[in-house]
């Protein structure tokens, strides 16, 4: 009988010395009414040996549990970057939505209460002045760009010329 069973059948051991306590006893005249086993003491090195072993086989377990958390905490950590990507996403598409809503609001609220301006001639506007927005943006950045006043002159020419014409190409002035 291995050390291990020995501890876990300490009632088996217990048993067999009542049988042969009242074997060998019942000769004497005494009856033995029951017998217990309280401790078993193998040799220190014994002992020892044990304990490393069982000391071994909780670190072993406490390992394979930290493990299983950080396994754990991982499909956590993947699951809650998928779902704000997700949320981010729907973020983003409702943006753009609102954009897209607010520009053909503008848009037709702008041709009609400007005669003759075309939706074309809007998003021309639209577009130069996100032009102006990019250059000032990227001038808060400190960065320097060469521009040449008459090309200036020249999209305010051609924004006020797209003002006043019709669809048709026709100046609505003459």
């Amino acid at each position: 009988m291995e050390l291990d069973q020995a501890f876990e059948s300490k009632d088996d051991i217990a048993g067999a010395v009542l049988e042969q306590l009242q074997s060998v006893m019942k000769d004497y005249g005494y009856a033995i009414v029951n017998t217990l086993v309280t401790d078993l003491a193998p040799d220190s090195k014994v002992k020892a040996s044990m304990n490393e072993i069982n000391a071994a086989r909780r670190l072993k377990e406490a390992a394979s549990h930290q493990a299983e958390a950080d396994k754990v905490r991982q499909v956590k950590n993947a699951e809650a970057e998928a779902e704000a990507r997700y949320l981010s996403g729907m973020g983003v598409a409702r943006q753009r939505m609102a954009i897209v809503q607010g520009l053909q609001s503008s848009v037709a609220e702008f041709s009609q209460e400007v005669e003759g301006a075309t939706p074309k001639d809007v998003m021309d506007i639209l577009l130069l002045s996100q032009y102006f927005d990019t250059l000032s943006a990227v001038g808060a950045n400190s960065l320097i760009l060469e521009h040449d006043p008459a090309t200036v002159a020249k999209l305010q020419r051609q924004v006020g010329v797209s003002f006043l014409r019709d669809g048709s190409g026709k100046d609505l002035l003459s």
